[in-house]
Parts: C-alpha cells; structure tokens; sequence
C-alpha cells in the first residue's frame, strides 16, 4: 500500500511538473551584460500593420520554445527584408546582412555564437551589443520606439534566407545546449 501511495504521489509530481514546465516561458539574456531581461510592454508585440498590441501567433510559439515559425515563410520573410532596410540594418550588415561595417549575420561563424539561433539573434538584437549596435526592441530604442517581437522575428527569417549554410535557427535544443557550455 506504501509503495502504491509513493509511485502514485511521483507519478502526480511529474505530470504536474510536465502540465507547469510546458507552459513556461523560454529565458531571455541580454548580450551586452548576460543578466536576464523580460518584454512586458504590450506595444512591444502584435502585428504592426494591425497595429492591435495582440501577440501574434509566431510570438506566441517563440516565447514558448525559441522557434521562429516565420523561417520558411516567403510572405513573412519578404515583410523581413523590408524591415531589415526600414531599420537601416543595410548601414551596417550590408543589404543582403553578410557584413560591411557590422559583422555578418549569416553564419556560419557568428560574432556572438548564439545567434546561430533564433532566440539568440533575437537576444542581441533586442538590447544590442557592447561591440557599438544599440538595441533595436520596442521601449530600448526610444520610450515610444523600436520593433516588435513580431518584426523582429520576420527580419530573423529573412536573415536566415541569405546564408548558404543551411542553418535556420530553429536547430534542436541540443545546440542551445552546447552554446551555453
């Protein structure tokens, strides 16, 4: 009966600790000084042709797990490209983001290796670099100013597209993995 209770208390544990981990939010950190950092402000996300502050579905699924669903989407990545140029990106990265002043942020050797993914490309863009690029995020930029998470993340897709190499950013877990080794 003992053992009953046991196995039936662990077996409780782990299916409330699977139901509670999967909603988790994945852990942003700050290029600049590796300290943790939030997006709270609701002007930060939504569609910006919208304009309605609702997170979007790509936001969503990317402050769950770190995937970019826009990767692979031509209509998002198209709206990339031209925030990529509206950002003036193009100043620095160069207008396909293989470099010019900046450095390259194709691959397959990145400045700050986590930027082969998704969420850490987002990471150093977001509040920027100790290397001279200031943040680019809604609220960093300017109180009232920068991109939206979704943006942002249709400008990661379409980065993604100019390197040769294969890497989309939405690698395994096993990378991140080896990234924060």
């Amino acid at each position: 009966m003992f053992k009953m209770k046991q196995l039936l208390a662990i077996l409780f544990t782990g299916i409330l600790s699977f139901s509670l981990g999967a909603h988790a939010e994945i852990k942003l950190i700050k290029t600049t000084d590796g300290s943790e950092f939030k997006i709270t402000d609701p002007k930060a996300f939504g569609d910006t042709k919208k304009k309605d502050n609702v997170k979007t579905k790509a936001e969503i699924e990317f402050l769950k797990t770190g995937k970019n669903i826009y990767v692979g989407d031509a209509k998002a990545e198209k709206r990339g490209k031209k925030r990529f140029g509206y950002w003036s990106c193009t100043q620095c990265h160069g207008p396909t983001a293989k470099g010019q002043v900046g450095p390259g942020l194709v691959g397959p050797t990145f400045k700050y290796p986590k930027d082969i993914t998704n969420q850490g490309m987002l990471e150093t863009i977001w509040f920027g670099t100790n290397g001279g690029m200031g943040g680019k995020g809604y609220g960093v930029m300017a109180a009232d100013d920068g991109m939206t998470v979704d943006e942002l993340l249709k400008t990661i897709a379409w980065v993604r597209t100019q390197g040769s190499q294969g890497i989309s950013g939405n690698e395994d877990e096993n990378m991140k993995k080896f990234l924060k080794n």
